[in-house]
């Protein structure tokens, strides 16, 4: 059990965590949820001990923690793929070399029946015991089942690790922590870069996991399959609902209900009683009734008002002008990667590809089959071999996977739209990063300071900058919360264009498009 109490935490002036509360029960499947900025990945610090927090205590006992940051990637170690998730054993590895080193001692020794050999063979009966009771033998397979159910393939396992995108070695850092089997996973947005076939198996794999699993997620049908509680990060505390996301929903507009109707009916009877006072006031034969009300009035507990509902992010794509009925073709195309390990073929002679006004399409497969490498192909950024003919009258915008990623540290949000505008007043770029939710001197933080979901927001606001008719997007939905997922769902239903998107984000991708494409096996 992990008990936070009245921890509170601050960042250039700004409370994040304000006196929060919370104890974590042992076998619980809990989703940390809240809007972009709320503090949940600052959260997940503290209780790993990573982030100490100004006020408060953190007290976990014994139990032994695993965290997996958002953006968690192993280096460069010069270990292959294998290797690298192994060392989630390091003890079980300390005694197979040991092991090993007792069984080389034995041979070497020439009298099998001195003090010596005696002192070593038992020495080396209780390592062996130690490694039995262990299932040292069960160490390679179930890393290799581990990595196989992330997405790896049997030849990736002894390619160096180096060698990988940092999606990729992200996913060698969480399968090294689920074979740790710590008491407590703390995961922040598992999923950004898995597939949708590696988020079911880990689905799978967690829901028997023993231990406690506290999720950061943005995907509405992970947490709803996953968890069986709701923990609410608002205003620096929390508030747990029973069940998964969807129960929570109306778990809560359940209880916003019930303290609405508790607070207007308290203050129907405070103004009415007010009215009775102010009435007769100066009335001799009421001043009894008029101090007992002055009095009830002063005990009485106030039911606060309501929560209202967190600032919700304003999105709506600009009216694009009419593309032609053919806004894209592709011939039959092939594309080829030079790579250390020689050449790497990522599609051989596929299509012809044709998209038309009004598609939305979803670009689905599992990571590494191309689909990143077939959106730069639309949009002209990749050279492969083929043509591409865009339509008539095609305007084209591309928001890349990790475009959050490529802004500036050191600009200011406003300075990262300036760069990108089309002659915007500084006007017109501020009205638009109010509806991204930057309001008032928030335009002028540093990049460099932004969450994970803010720097998104900032993206997302620079391809609204031109008006286009045809809008590739490849993952748009990595690090934003679910509150602003649903506005870009909104805002992608309303749009009137085309759209071609990549996304492992199931609930998004069901609300939005109506074709999909596989990519598979080149």
């Amino acid at each position: 059990m992990i008990q936070l109490h009245n921890v509170s935490l601050s960042f250039g002036g700004q409370r994040v965590l304000d006196g929060l509360t919370w104890t974590i029960r042992l076998d619980r499947r809990i989703g940390l949820i809240g809007p972009n900025g709320a503090g949940k990945s600052t959260l997940l610090r503290v209780i790993a001990g990573v982030q100490a927090p100004d006020e408060g205590t953190v007290v976990t006992g014994g139990t032994t923690i695993g965290y997996l940051a958002q953006d968690a990637e192993e280096g460069g170690s010069g270990r292959s793929v294998r290797e690298e998730a192994l060392t989630a054993f390091d003890e079980v590895l300390a005694l197979q070399a040991e092991e090993e080193r007792l069984m080389r001692a034995m041979e070497a020794e020439t009298d099998p029946t001195s003090e010596a050999y005696t002192r070593l063979l038992h020495a080396f009966d209780r390592v062996h015991a130690e490694l039995t009771a262990r299932e040292a033998h069960l160490i390679v397979p179930r890393t290799e089942a581990v990595l196989a159910g992330l997405g790896f393939a049997p030849d990736d396992l002894d390619r160096p690790l180096a060698t990988f995108s940092g999606g990729w070695r992200m996913r060698v850092a969480l399968a090294r922590l689920l074979l740790r089997r710590p008491d407590v996973l703390l995961l922040d947005e598992p999923t950004n870069h898995l597939d949708i076939d590696s988020i079911d198996w880990l689905e799978g794999y967690l829901k028997s996991y023993p231990g406690t699993v506290v999720i950061v997620s943005h995907d509405r049908y992970f947490l709803d399959r996953m968890v069986t509680t709701i923990a609410e990060l608002s205003r620096g505390r929390i508030t747990e609902y029973a069940g998964n996301y969807t129960f929570y929903l109306q778990a809560r507009e359940q209880e916003r209900e019930r303290q609405r109707a508790a607070y207007e009916n308290q203050q129907k009877m405070i103004a009415e009683t007010e009215r009775f006072i102010e009435r007769f006031r100066y009335k001799a034969t009421k001043a009894r009734q008029v101090q007992s009300r002055i009095k009830m009035l002063e005990k009485l507990e106030r039911v606060p008002p309501p929560p209202s509902d967190e600032a919700a992010m304003h999105l709506r794509f600009p009216e694009p002008p009419r593309s032609g009925r053919v806004v894209l073709e592709l011939s039959r195309f092939s594309k080829t990667y030079a790579t250390p390990d020689g050449p790497l073929r990522v599609f051989d002679d596929a299509g012809p590809l044709t998209i038309e006004r009004g598609d939305k399409i979803a670009l689905i497969g599992r990571n590494g089959a191309g689909k990143s490498t077939l959106a730069r192909i639309l949009n002209g950024t990749e050279p492969f071999e083929g043509t591409r003919t865009l339509g008539h009258n095609v305007t084209l915008t591309f928001f890349a996977q990790h475009q959050a990623e490529t802004l500036n540290p050191n600009h200011t949000v406003l300075d990262a739209l300036r760069e990108h505008a089309r002659g915007q007043s500084e006007t017109e770029l501020r009205t638009l990063l109010g509806a991204f939710l930057f309001h008032g001197d928030d335009v002028f933080k540093p990049v460099g300071v932004l969450s994970g979901g803010e720097k998104s927001r900032v993206a997302l606001a620079r391809t609204l900058l031109t008006p286009a008719n045809f809008l590739i997007l490849d993952e748009p939905t990595n690090h934003l919360d679910i509150q602003s997922i649903n506005v870009l769902i909104e805002a992608l239903r309303q749009y009137t264009g085309t759209f071609v998107v990549v996304s492992h984000d199931r609930h998004f991708l069901d609300q939005v498009i109506n074709k999909v494409w596989r990519v598979e096996d080149g």
